[in-house]
């Protein structure tokens, strides 16, 4: 069976004076080795491989069902490895941080019961942070996104757009050393995806990892590396 490790790290932070907690990141590291994830006897990821360091922006990209958002998931540890390891560069072998992943999932996964507001402050409360701090990354990830004004509405009463800004914000919020971001940008209008993959360059450019899954080659464009999967396999690795 695959394995998730997490290496002891003290992430620091970049930012300049007077920037707001949602440009700010702690730095943080990747290391993908030759894992594999199935589902029963589908194969969804082949010995795929990736490294990334503080500042790295990359962009994975293929057709439906090339193993985009599985390996986003092997990353974050939400499916199990059949076999290789990931290494997150924070904890121990033994217990995994979970603080030290974000996830922008594709759909948005955010609560319907709660406002827009509640679904970013909830995550920051529940990693500990004080309400007074929480509250703060809150109100700055949503204006950041362009959602200042709608933070009080319910997300049914939101946009597709306007949701999947929320759930960018709750990623961004959270400040974690990686951000894995699942297609951030499938319901936005143009002059929105230029504001989201602009702050995702602002959480590079601050010392996180950043790897965005995307089926939009303008999308993928923006990042530093593009890695093509084909089948669960990377094309040409």
């Amino acid at each position: 069976m695959g394995r998730h490790s997490d290496r002891q790290r003290t992430f620091g932070r970049r930012g300049q004076a007077g920037a707001s907690s949602v440009s700010r990141a702690p730095e943080g590291f990747v290391d993908v080795r030759a894992v594999g994830v199935t589902y029963g006897d589908v194969t969804a990821l082949a010995g795929v491989s990736l490294s990334a360091r503080p500042g790295n922006f990359i962009a994975v990209t293929g057709h439906s069902g090339a193993g985009k958002t599985s390996l986003i998931n092997a990353i974050a540890g939400i499916v199990p490895l059949a076999s290789g390891e990931v290494d997150l560069g924070r904890g121990s072998t033994q217990r995994r941080d979970p603080s030290a992943v974000a996830i922008i999932p594709q759909g948005n996964g955010l609560a319907s019961v709660l406002t827009a507001y509640e679904n970013v402050l909830a995550p920051l409360r529940a990693r500990g942070l004080s309400p007074a701090e929480a509250a703060t990354r809150a109100s700055e990830a949503l204006a950041a996104v362009g959602l200042g004004e709608s933070g009080t509405h319910l997300v049914e009463e939101l946009s597709g757009g306007q949701q999947q800004r929320a759930a960018v914000a709750r990623g961004l919020a959270i400040d974690a050393p990686v951000l894995l971001a699942d297609e951030p940008t499938s319901e936005l209008d143009h002059d929105n995806r230029e504001r989201v993959l602009d702050l995702m360059r602002a959480r590079a450019d601050a010392g996180a990892v950043v790897i965005m899954a995307t089926h939009d080659p303008e999308a993928a464009a923006r990042a530093d590396v593009v890695i093509e999967l084909d089948d669960g396999r990377v094309v040409g690795g």
